[in-house]
């Protein structure tokens, strides 16, 4: 636990250093947390529309992903659209993005009992999805994210 406190005093800013000492133990987050919810932003909004575009025709729908995305691919998975849309919208793309985690959570709504391993890429290939489904999923992934923003803008701001 010291050797713990040692390097968490060493890796963030003194003023949260501060607060870590003495108090209730700190919640440090996995590296890829399958539920981390970030907070959203309009660019998640912006990725998700890009996405849906992206997806347009069952002529561009990638139906066998593999999760890996080709620079000049000319078809798209739901997880390589949003990976796409990630980089234009937002020039980077990290994998546990807001917009891509709500896309997770709602095919975990709309599959509870499919237990898929690799939620967008097994939702992806089930041969039972279509491309109405996923534009589904993205329609409802949008609308969950204006949602959050929404109540974002509306919680109490903490004071400097």
């Amino acid at each position: 636990m010291i050797f713990l406190a040692a390097v968490l005093l060493v890796t963030i800013s003194p003023s949260h250093a501060l607060r870590a000492v003495g108090s209730a133990p700190l919640s440090i987050p996995q590296a890829d947390d399958s539920n981390v919810r970030p907070p959203v932003t309009t660019d998640d909004i912006k990725i998700v529309e890009r996405a849906k575009s992206i997806l347009s025709s069952t002529a561009v729908w990638n139906r066998q992903d593999n999760r890996k995305c080709p620079a000049g691919a000319t078809t798209y998975s739901l997880y390589c659209a949003l990976e796409k849309a990630s980089g234009e919208i937002s020039e980077h793309f990290a994998h546990r993005e807001a917009a891509m985690q709500e896309v997770r959570f709602v095919v975990d709504d709309i599959a509870r009992n499919r237990n898929y391993e690799h939620r967008l890429m097994d939702y992806n290939n089930d041969p039972t999805t279509t491309l109405a489904d996923i534009q589904n999923v993205l329609d409802r992934a949008e609308a969950n994210i204006k949602k959050r923003l929404a109540e974002q803008n509306q919680a109490p701001q903490p004071k400097p």
